[in-house]
């Protein structure tokens, strides 16, 4: 497969990614006026640790299951349940386009964290890309503001857990199966949550909600799936800027499902977030094809 239509692939899956993400979070939303939250997010950790040893372990055995670091992927499991568990407490309160475009400064962080954690000089230019990323989150939480509460703080917190995942995801992927830690997320997830789910368990008022507790569980391991194809078929320096397509999906969910449209500040803080992942993601795909031609370079005589 040449590289084109291999990163025309990725980008695809990349996109319908986000779909499924954007979904996930406006049915959240939709769940959590009905139904206990860590019930919620026991449910969909439980139903994608099911689906997928359901579809791998018969393609790859037991052998698929083998990791050289189970405390890092117990730690991954942990961060992404604590970044579960703040996402579902920051869509009882907020919208999902607002929170969709908060959570979207994580990629700005992290290449600044791992600039920094490898002792490198930040740029100027990639400073103002995070502080803008931050001015834009400022804009939609506006503290001080007569709509605020603390409550929209708490994507602050999926920012922090999730910036965590993603920086020991990326360490692990060095050396690990891709299919191996999405199991391993799967089921660490369920088993901490299963240890709350005595004290939270209720019976639903109505069938639909069960329903709808599926559908979570659909786009979450479908989510999930499709985003593992993707990075297998396109570097993320080119998949990234892509991401920021969820912002749109939420917005769509927000309307169809809330009949909610954000407000001109919130528009104005949410293209501010997209606009500098996307040129941090550019800057960041520049930047390694230069050291990428820079290494293959003859070396002068």
């Amino acid at each position: 497969m040449s590289r084109a239509p291999s990163a025309l692939a990725g980008i695809t899956l990349v996109i319908a990614a986000t779909g499924f993400f954007a979904t996930l979070d406006t049915t959240t939303k939709f769940v959590s006026a009905s139904v206990p939250l860590l019930m919620a997010l026991w449910f969909r950790y439980f139903f994608q640790a099911v689906a997928t040893t359901a579809v791998v372990l018969p393609l790859r055995g037991l052998g698929v299951l083998r990791t050289a670091h189970p405390k890092f992927q117990c730690l991954r499991g942990l961060l992404l349940l604590l970044s579960s568990l703040f996402a579902f407490l920051s869509l009882k309160y907020m919208p999902v386009a607002e929170f969709t475009a908060i959570g979207a400064i994580v990629p700005l962080l992290i290449t600044l964290l791992a600039a920094t954690a490898l002792g490198e000089k930040v740029s100027a230019l990639r400073w103002s890309l995070v502080l803008g990323g931050f001015a834009g989150t400022l804009i939609i939480i506006r503290p001080g503001g007569e709509d605020f509460t603390w409550a929209l703080l708490l994507p602050l917190g999926m920012v922090a857990t999730n910036t965590g995942f993603q920086v020991l995801t990326s360490r692990l992927a060095k050396t690990e199966d891709p299919i191996t830690m999405h199991l391993y997320t799967g089921w660490v997830g369920t088993l901490l949550a299963s240890l709350a789910l005595p004290f939270v368990w209720t019976a639903l008022p109505s069938w639909s909600l069960w329903g709808w507790l599926l559908l979570m569980g659909v786009a979450a391991t479908v989510g999930h799936f499709m985003l593992i194809l993707g990075y297998m078929r396109a570097p993320a320096a080119t998949l990234t800027p892509y991401l920021y397509a969820q912002i749109a999906f939420a917005m769509v969910g927000g309307w169809i499902v809330f009949s909610h449209v954000p407000d001109g500040w919130s528009m104005i803080g949410m293209l501010m977030i997209a606009l500098c992942g996307a040129a941090g993601a550019w800057l960041t795909a520049r930047e390694s094809r230069a050291l990428k031609e820079f290494s293959v370079r003859p070396a002068e005589s």
